[in-house]
């Protein structure tokens, strides 16, 4: 990813809308993501062709069923040329261990990723569905079960990157819900900015709507980039 964190999430309604996109920010981008809207329509044909844009490519597929169903999933999207499939940690050690084989058997680079709290869900609506604990326990409760099924990394809030660093602290730590300084939240209860997440120990930034949404992406790339670069350099 030659250095650069930001994932940007191609969260359009077509694959050649998801292909111009790419082509515009890939410059300025370290990875695509693509979602269930894509996932669910061009699909593994999609996966293949951003693939060939020479960035890695990021299936935020949220595999979450049986085992077996899963291995079989996450094999698919492997051989697509997916770098990185998610699977919802709460489907449980064997799940994630055989969402792990099945990307195996499609590639050998391909990593499973475990998504531990959706961003979009406050503690209280945690406690709507029966976890009663906070949301910090929550996904230091899952960044274990990712680490001992042997998973890549985990997908969490910026808040609970700290979390994450004490239970799991060789996971890879992707984090969405970045709003940089001036964007709305949206559709999501916890978000941080691009600074924030990196000061709490993020590896990768998945970010969307800023930069899709803007009348310029290439140049809302360009210039969050730009605001990372200038945050590393004076916190050195």
């Amino acid at each position: 990813m030659n250095g650069n964190p930001i994932v940007v999430a191609l969260d359009v309604s077509s694959g050649e809308e998801a292909l111009r996109l790419a082509k515009a920010v890939g410059p300025h981008v370290g990875a695509f993501k693509i979602g269930l809207e894509l996932l669910s329509g061009p699909g593994p044909v999609l996966v293949s062709a951003l693939a060939e844009l020479g960035k890695p490519v990021f299936c935020d597929a949220k595999l979450h069923d049986i085992p077996n169903t899963v291995e079989r999933a996450a094999a698919n999207l492997a051989r697509a040329g997916a770098r990185w499939i998610t699977v919802h940690a709460g489907g449980g050690p064997a799940m994630v261990e055989a969402a792990i084989r099945g990307a195996g058997h499609g590639s050998a680079d391909t990593g499973i990723l475990c998504v531990t709290v959706l961003t979009s869900l406050s503690a209280s609506d945690l406690a709507l569905v029966g976890m009663v604990d906070s949301v910090g326990r929550q996904v230091s409760r899952m960044a274990r079960l990712a680490r001992d099924g042997g998973a890549e990394g985990v997908v969490c809030g910026v808040r609970e990157l700290g979390d994450v660093a004490q239970v799991a602290p060789g996971l890879l730590r992707v984090t969405p819900g970045i709003r940089p300084d001036g964007s709305g939240a949206g559709d999501q209860a916890r978000t941080g900015t691009p600074h924030e997440a990196l000061a709490r120990g993020a590896d990768l930034l998945v970010i969307g709507r800023p930069i899709t949404a803007a009348p310029d992406p290439a140049a809302a790339a360009e210039a969050i980039g730009r605001s990372i670069v200038a945050s590393a350099s004076e916190h050195r």
